[in-house]
């Protein structure tokens, strides 16, 4: 008898450890499951931006590979296949020396990137854009308590084009002001000005030759 109460009590000591053993495996699950869910959502929430950046991505590859232009609607015969684009040369009164070659370049690369056609220096180009600075002017554009508080610079641009496969040519001027502290020479606003007043004119030429406005 006391032999089978010994091992009752054994037996019984065993299965309370068991149960404790139980018990603290199905806390731990109850809590890897319930983490695994809390991680698995900010994860699965952190992948919509970059399937949203990876859709932009695509679209703008494929509307960019057909053509699809979005600087503004370009508007150019499918016949018209090559350009020319000469030097702009400065005949202004005033010659700012880094004007010429830095718009020339900038309506070089703004063709070649917003449109299909081939440059080329033959005569027999379709498309053939020529021009000069023709004006490059200071005056006062503001007045505080009687002195002068704000200049104003303003720039002109001739465009000759012409189309040789229609015989057409037309003439485009142009002319933007950029407006600067009274404080500043004009050496010094030149240089703070410069690539407002290159690309502001690039998009103008571009705009007047190509989207006919």
């Amino acid at each position: 008898m006391i032999l089978m109460k010994r091992k009752n009590s054994k037996q019984s000591a065993v299965s309370s450890r068991q149960s404790a053993v139980g018990s603290q495996q199905s806390a731990v699950g109850s809590w890897q499951s319930e983490d695994r869910e809390q991680f698995l959502v900010p994860c699965s929430l952190s992948l919509v931006p970059c399937s949203l950046s990876f859709v932009s991505c695509f679209l703008f590859f494929v509307f960019s590979s057909c053509g699809v232009y979005t600087f503004r609607d370009v508007s150019i015969p499918p016949d018209v296949k090559t350009v020319k684009i000469g030097f702009i040369e400065n005949k202004a009164g005033y010659v700012n020396p880094q004007l010429s070659p830095k718009l020339t370049d900038a309506l070089l690369q703004k063709v070649s990137n917003l449109t299909k056609l081939i440059r080329t220096n033959s005569d027999d180009a379709h498309y053939q854009i020529n021009g000069y600075i023709s004006s490059y002017n200071v005056s006062t554009s503001g007045i505080s308590n009687g002195q002068t508080a704000t200049n104003r610079l303003t720039v002109g641009v001739h465009i000759d084009f012409a189309n040789t496969l229609a015989s057409k040519q037309e003439q485009y001027d142009i002319s933007r002001d950029f407006d600067f502290s009274a404080s500043l020479s004009l050496p010094q606003a030149e240089g703070q000005l410069l690539d407002e007043i290159v690309k502001n004119l690039t998009d103008e030429i571009f705009n007047r030759i190509f989207s006919q406005w």
